[in-house]
């Protein structure tokens, strides 16, 4: 059946480009190729298809009414192509992005432009902490932080978060403000992670020394916005991102604190379903995304 509609194809290339030396140079092979593809053809519909002579090429009246289906045929299969063409090219459909809280307030800033720019472009959210299933949700892209699970999805850097320490003044005011690293092992800490186990914080000072700080969490969550509300309660000492927590720091309800000492920054990842052949709309999307993280946060 393949064989037959390439053949189809081939006559209609044929009739298209008036010679068979015409449709060879187009499909880029021999006219004696082009020729038995039309042989093979009329063997296989059991009636002659074209008349031939020396001068010119013309369809006999089965060959025309064949060929208009023929036509029809690789029209359709020329449309397809332009229809994923347009879809490989340009953002169009619908956008499914999935995406942690805490990130949430940074969807609307960097795919809004997109969403401008391209009227043909959709866009659905699914903001959450929790498990997502992103086959079943019809994922395009998620967003994911820090270290990533196994998954048969790639992943793709995109940017980091820079992290820095902070805590209210009501709970400085209530247990002091650290002044060092050992001091800082005896503050109370909110942490992003899912458990209460005791975890090893990474430190690096302004000449590049780098320490180890064992903390024990007194509250943890896996929902980064909740761990900032718990900080400005006066709960403890958090690891927030300065592009996170808004205008909390500007308008004192988050002190920072070490600013001389650095902590690790915090990986940004995309993923998708596949690595290759990606659409437009993910295409686009994920530039954006990497644009607004590569940009300065607002003061």
């Amino acid at each position: 059946m393949l064989d037959q509609l390439k053949r189809m194809a081939v006559l209609a290339t044929v009739v298209e480009q008036g010679s068979f030396a015409g449709a060879a140079r187009l499909l880029q092979t021999s006219t004696s190729a082009i020729s038995q593809q039309v042989r093979a053809l009329e063997r296989d519909m059991g009636v002659t298809l074209l008349h031939r002579s020396t001068r010119k090429l013309s369809l006999t009246p089965a060959g025309a009414r064949f060929h208009e289906g023929c036509v029809a045929m690789l029209a359709a299969a020329r449309g397809a192509q332009a229809q994923l063409l347009q879809l490989r090219d340009a953002p169009e459909g619908e956008l499914r992005v999935a995406a942690p809280v805490g990130f949430g307030r940074h969807l609307g800033p960097a795919l809004a432009p997109l969403l401008a720019a391209h009227p043909r472009l959709s866009l659905h959210l699914e903001v959450e902490d929790g498990f997502t299933d992103l086959v079943a949700q019809r994922i395009d892209l998620a967003l994911r932080f820090g270290r990533l699970p196994d998954s048969s999805w790639v992943a793709q850097p995109i940017g980091e978060k820079s992290m820095g320490l902070y805590a209210a003044p009501a709970y400085l005011a209530r247990c002091g403000v650290p002044a060092s690293l050992t001091e800082l092992g005896r503050h109370d800490w909110l942490l992003l992670r899912r458990g209460a186990a005791s975890v090893m914080l990474p430190l690096q000072d302004a000449a590049g020394q780098q320490v180890q700080l064992t903390i024990q969490p007194r509250a943890s969550s896996n929902n980064q916005l909740s761990l900032q509300q718990l900080c400005e309660a006066g709960m403890g000492l958090a690891m927030l991102s300065p592009s996170d927590i808004g205008v909390a720091a500007q308008d004192g309800r988050l002190v920072p604190l070490l600013p001389s000492w650095r902590l690790p920054s915090l990986p940004v990842y995309a993923l998708t379903p596949q690595r290759d052949a990606q659409p437009a709309k993910v295409r686009y999307a994920i530039e954006a995304l990497k644009s607004h993280l590569a940009a300065p946060s607002p003061p």
